[in-house]
Formats: structure tokens, sequence, C-alpha cells
């Protein structure tokens, strides 16, 4: 196996494969992101009710959030180049078939295909990432990249998204086709075959529970309001029995989806927090503001999506810049600052009316989220993956994924349930409410980043201290 890179004085094959994996998590987080803007015409030209179009989102995020920890165990035991090529290929093929279809049901089931399919890419790439750079200034800089990639496509996929809406909703699923196939040729020619695989085998009973578990949480949240409180409750028991078995079946098999003692690193406990925050808070806002733009003031998917574009922007040009901030003032730090940069820009959004202020309100709170994003999804990224050994890199990058996957699901259920009950007697009411449900998670964050201070506050006065008895 070739040694990890030490020094950040890289060749053109080790950027031509760094690349690839930043081309497909790129695509990944634009498929995230990209029907957003599209969602209104998606529901006029197939007769979607609110309730049922939400499916469109979470159908890839959850069956991206439901299979993540089966795809970075698979990527361990198999190989991470194969699983991540093969599931590059499978993610193309489903693209092209979404694009096809003309029944919502059929629509929401193709989303779900390319979920899976990105369960299986998305830490594998981490994974590759995190085994090809060695921990310190060169992994940090790899990922700030790797990162900066997935949430610029997060936050240019609604750019593009409007671009390509104005010409038709079928080419968001489109377009990603062309590109996938371009880094699955690539992939086979730059991503390095001489890998180590890990020893074990399959925990299928896990993963069954684990994704049963996610499935009926979800959709228990999001059917709360239209079945009444007997069902909710006996939904939620059947969640907690399932998660339980989860843990169950984990201490007692021989080879475990995941290794529960993991868990026990509080930096890496905090980074999954952190990103069901972050992704999941931002999901449900970028939900409520694509029906606040078109549904209530009439804005056009162009209008929409430019409206987004500063964010996008902030993203795209400063993420890559993280590792070296990362490296001088530590992961906690930045996550602290970007969570609340988070909280300010969706505060902004709770000023909302029928005539928005573009430079007082809509500007601004974009700018914060941008921030927010470009300081918080690398050092997040960065923070979950320092101090694992190569062998469980792919769990803890499935872990991770799935924590920011599952976040958005639930969050974005919550907030569909709030919008739906809110805006039917007073809309702006509606849009408000279930933007603090945005800022109520958020919040939350900041309490667990704070602690993630408090903590390094600790150990570095520990350390002080022993060098001063030396």
């Amino acid at each position: 196996m070739t040694p990890p890179v030490k020094d950040e004085r890289w060749g053109a094959r080790l950027w031509g494969a760094l690349s690839v994996l930043c081309v497909v998590l790129f695509l990944d987080a634009l498929d995230v992101s990209m029907v957003g803007v599209a969602l209104p015409s998606i529901q006029s030209d197939l007769g979607m009710t609110t309730s049922s179009l939400q499916w469109v989102v979470s159908g890839y995020v959850l069956g991206y959030g439901g299979l993540l920890l089966l795809g970075g165990r698979t990527a361990d035991l198999l190989g991470r180049r194969r699983v991540f090529l093969a599931a590059l290929a499978v993610f193309a093929v489903a693209s092209l078939l979404g694009g096809l279809m003309n029944d919502g049901t059929l629509l929401i089931a193709a989303r779900f295909v390319k979920g899976i399919s990105a369960a299986f890419t998305a830490p594998a790439a981490l994974s590759i990432i995190t085994t090809t750079f060695a921990e310190g200034p060169a992994r940090n800089r790899a990922l700030s990249i790797f990162s900066a990639c997935g949430a610029s496509g997060f936050s240019l996929g609604l750019v593009l998204s409007g671009l390509l809406t104005e010409i038709g909703w079928r080419w968001t699923f489109l377009m990603p086709v062309p590109i996938a196939i371009i880094a699955l040729i690539a992939g086979l020619r730059l991503l390095s075959r001489g890998e180590e695989r890990g020893e074990g085998g399959h925990d299928l009973l896990g993963a069954a529970t684990i994704t049963a578990a996610m499935l009926l949480l979800v959709f228990t949240v999001v059917e709360a309001p239209q079945v009444g409180v007997l069902r909710t409750v006996l939904s939620v028991v059947g969640v907690v029995v399932l998660f339980a078995l989860f843990v169950v079946v984990e201490r007692r098999v021989r080879h475990p989806l995941v290794r529960l003692g993991i868990l026990r690193s509080a930096p890496l406990v905090r980074a999954n927090i952190g990103l069901v925050i972050l992704f999941g808070s931002y999901v449900g806002f970028q939900f409520v503001a694509m029906q606040y733009f078109q549904n209530l003031l009439g804005w056009s998917a162009l209008h929409t999506a430019l409206a987004f574009l500063p964010a996008g922007l902030l993203v795209a040009i400063t993420s890559t810049k993280m590792g070296k901030l990362a490296d001088r003032f530590g992961t906690a730090r930045l996550i602290a600052l970007g969570t609340l940069s988070l909280i300010a820009g969706y505060v902004q959004f709770l000023r909302i009316d029928e005539h928005p202020s573009l430079a007082t309100m809509v500007l601004p709170g974009m700018v914060l989220l941008g921030i927010a994003f470009a300081l918080t999804f690398p050092s997040l990224n960065i923070q979950a993956t320092n101090g694992v050994r190569d062998e469980e890199q792919g769990l803890a990058s499935g872990l991770l994924n799935t924590s920011g996957q599952v976040g958005g699901a639930v969050v974005l259920a919550v907030v569909t349930a709030v919008l739906t009950s809110g805006t039917q007697s007073d809309p702006i009411g509606g849009f408000k409410a279930a933007i603090t449900v945005s800022v109520a998670f958020a919040l939350v964050g900041l309490v667990v980043a704070l602690t993630g201070l408090r903590f390094r506050s600790r150990t570095e006065t520990a350390e002080e201290k022993v060098y001063e008895m030396v």
C-alpha cells in the first residue's frame, strides 16, 4: 500500500485523483440542492401535493442517509476504489431514469436509488482521501478542498437549478449524467489500485435495523399531522425499538456495522451532531425559502436561484482556505463561529413579509449563511476524521455523512409539517414559524459547539501544566 502523502507538494496524478473525488461529491451535493428550485415546477407538472413533494427531496436524502453506514463499511471491506466506481455508475443510470419519469411516485423512487448510490460514493471518496493524505496539514488541505466542493455543489446547485428550470425541470435531473460518466472514466485511470482491504464480513442485520429505524423516524415525523396522536406514539415506539435492536446487534455480531467504541471519541460525536444541525436546518430553510420566493412572491426560478448566489460564491471562494485556518485556530473555534453566523442568517429571514428588501434582508442573510457553511462544513469533516485509524476511516466517514443526511430528512419533515399547518390561515406567519424551527436547531448546534470550545480549553490548560512540570 502506498504510504500517505505528508507534504503539500502534489503531483499531477494526485491532483487528478483528488479532482475526481471532488467532482463526485459536488454531484452528490448538487443533487440534494438542485431539485429545490425545481420543486414548484415539478409539483405543477406532476400534480403532487406539498406533503408528497417534500419526498422528492427526502427520498434522496433518506436513501443516502439510510445506507451510508453500510456504504462506509463496504468501502473498508471490498476496496474503496471498487465501491466508489461501481456506485458512481449506478448514480449515472439513476440520474438518467429520474429525468425521464412522468409519475411522482416513480420520480421519488428514482431519487431514492440515487441516494443509495451516493451512500456508497460519499464515504468511499472521503476515506480514500483520509488514507491517501497523512493526518495534519496535508490531510487538512485535501479535506478543505474536498469539503469546499461539497458545500459549493450544495450552494451553487440552487443557481444552476434556476437556469435549468427555465428550460425545463427535467434538465436538473439529466445534467449530472454526462459529468458522472466523465468522472467514472477518469476515476478508472487515476484512482490508485494498490489499496488494502479490511478484514471481516457484512453486518446485514445491523444495516437492515438501522435503515428501517431511520426510514420509520422520518415517515413518522412527516405523517404526524395527518395520522393523529396514537399512531404517532406507536411509530415513535417502533423507532426506539429498532434503534435498541440495532445496538444489541452491534454488541453481539462478530463484525459490526458500527464499532460502538468509536463513539467514545468526543470530537467525532460533536462533529456528527454539528452536521445534523448544519445540514438539517439548512435543508429545512431552503425548502421554506423556495416556497416563499416562488409561491408567495411569484419569483421565477432564475430570480430565486440568484438570491442564493451570494452564499454559493462565498463558499466556493473561501472554503479551500479553511484547512490553513483549522491548522492555526483549531476546528472547534471555526465551528462555533460558523454556527453563530448560521443563526444570524436565519434570524434575518424572520423579518419576511410580502415585500422583502433584497439589500437589507435577503443579501445579508445569504452572506451570513455562506460564511457559516464556509467555516463549518470543512471543519466538521476534519474534526470527524482526525485520530481515526485507517481501517475505520470509511466508518467515520459513513457516520458523519449519515448524520448530515438523516438530519436533513428529519428537520425537513418537521419544517414541512409546520409550514403546511401554518400557511393555511396565515401564510407569512406559517413561513416565519417554519424558519423558527431552523433557528431552534441552530441554537442547539451552538450549545454543542461551545462544549467543544470548553473541552479544547481544558485540554490546552492540561498540556501547559504538563509542559511546566517538565
